[in-house]
């Protein structure tokens, strides 16, 4: 995520050449593109960390830092 975001509420997913926007509340790609197999992991690792993908996107509208989220 970055300062000054955009709504609806997303994260950045990178994978090599790769990216994506993807909403926190749905999960489905908003721009771009990733392939499938990263999606999946990518998925996988949001649905794990839903809430605090939301907390920081309110963190980041509130001009505060986010905090750190574990990686798969």
């Amino acid at each position: 995520m970055f300062a000054q975001e955009h709504n609806p509420p997303h994260f950045h997913a990178v994978y090599n050449e790769h990216k994506a926007e993807i909403s926190i509340l749905t999960l489905e790609i908003l721009a771009d593109s990733l392939p499938k197999k990263a999606y999946q992991l990518v998925l996988e690792w949001a649905v794990e960390h839903r809430e605090e993908l939301m907390e920081d996107w309110n963190r980041l509208r509130n001009d505060q830092e986010p905090y750190k989220i574990d990686p798969l």
